[in-house]
């Protein structure tokens, strides 16, 4: 196969991984967003028991398949890029299924965060190939990133109206589990790579044993599981921003990862840390305009108040025969009409007194 045809293979997998990510992200945020998904105790078990959420694990399974695939025609400085319009191809699907048009702040957050994005994936990548971490330093890695997930996604909790919808917080604490999921990934992603070396008898201080080999799966299992399930918590604040959040907390994670113990470094030096500077300060500029540009989600009606408790009686108090008939006032509407106060806010608007019958 020449150059040309896998290069445009390439590409063409890396459109496809966009899109399968995108869709995914979609299908997660509408699930999200679904009033019948719990919060709490018991939302795992929800989840696992849907069809839509296993759509969206199958979509993750294609986008990562395909990204797999395109790596091996075509070079990561082109594949990497690529996979940031998976932003792009989620801002416009998300709209819609909400059946709202993207507005220019959105667009604008859009662009702001793919072109640091694109900056932060060309000067992360190794300058020469890295090796793979070794157990000890897995291990080591895996508790500080399980404590950073527990710091990250431990946050604060949106209180909750009377009647269970949720309120503040929600988009803010979105963000934190975004960088816990993005993390998540991109220390699966190493944990990956680890347990490749361990395959092929290429890790650093020998073959492992077979236990270790199993421990490395299950927390890359464990890991990439967390990602998932973060994200789906990540977009019940919206979905432009908290997507924006995973795409750049991964390659970051990748980054710091490959800084710190795998000997690799920024490409151009100096000038490459002051361009990933640069770029995390586009990106974060974009990520602010996605959050303040999208629609706040609509608010959860006022049940109607009952006309017993408009008279001034709890429900289901008996009716006394001989107590006098409430007959309307002068431009008061009649007994049981619907009233604007009660369309407008029902139990916080003043209810005006009957008065007695003459």
């Amino acid at each position: 196969m020449n150059g040309v045809t896998g290069t445009v293979l390439a590409v063409l997998l890396s459109l496809v991984s966009a899109a399968g990510y995108a869709l995914a992200a979609v299908a997660q945020a509408r699930l999200a967003a679904a009033p019948s998904t719990p919060s709490g105790r018991g939302a795992l078990r929800t989840l696992l028991a849907r069809g839509q959420w296993w759509w969206a694990v199958g979509l993750n399974a294609a986008g990562a398949l395909a990204h797999v695939a395109a790596l091996h025609y075509g070079p990561l400085t082109l594949v990497q890029p690529l996979g940031a319009l998976t932003l792009v191809a989620a801002l416009p699907l998300g709209a819609r299924t909400a059946r709202r048009r993207v507005t220019r702040t959105e667009w604008r957050g859009a662009l702001w965060t793919l072109a640091g994005l694109v900056g932060l994936v060309a000067v992360t990548g190794p300058a020469a190939p890295g090796e793979a971490l070794s157990l000890r330093e897995s291990l080591v890695v895996a508790a500080a990133t399980a404590l950073l997930i527990a710091a990250l996604a431990g946050g604060r909790r949106a209180g909750r109206t009377a009647d269970g919808t949720e309120r503040g917080g929600v988009r803010a604490g979105g963000l934190g589990h975004a960088t816990a999921s993005g993390v998540a990934s991109g220390v699966a992603s190493a944990l990956t790579q680890t347990l490749t070396a361990a395959l092929t008898l290429g890790l650093p201080g020998g073959s492992p044993a077979w236990w270790q080999t199993a421990a490395l799966a299950l927390l890359i299992s464990a890991f990439a599981m967390g990602g998932l399930l973060l994200s789906q918590t990540a977009y019940r604040g919206g979905l432009a921003a908290p997507l924006a959040v995973v795409n750049l907390s991964n390659p970051a994670a990748a980054a710091v990862l490959g800084v710190a113990l795998l000997g690799e470094t920024f490409r151009a030096g100096a000038w490459g840390w002051l361009a990933a500077a640069a770029a995390a300060l586009v990106a974060a500029r974009g990520v602010v305009l996605l959050t303040t540009g999208a629609p706040a989600p609509p608010e959860a009606a006022s049940p109607p108040v009952p006309a017993q408790v408009r008279a001034g009686r709890a429900p289901g108090a008996a009716v006394d025969p001989a107590a006098p008939a409430a007959v309307p006032g002068p431009g008061e509407p009649p007994a049981g009409a619907p009233s604007l106060a009660g369309a407008l806010g029902g139990a916080l608007a003043p209810v005006p007194e009957a008065e007695p019958a003459r």
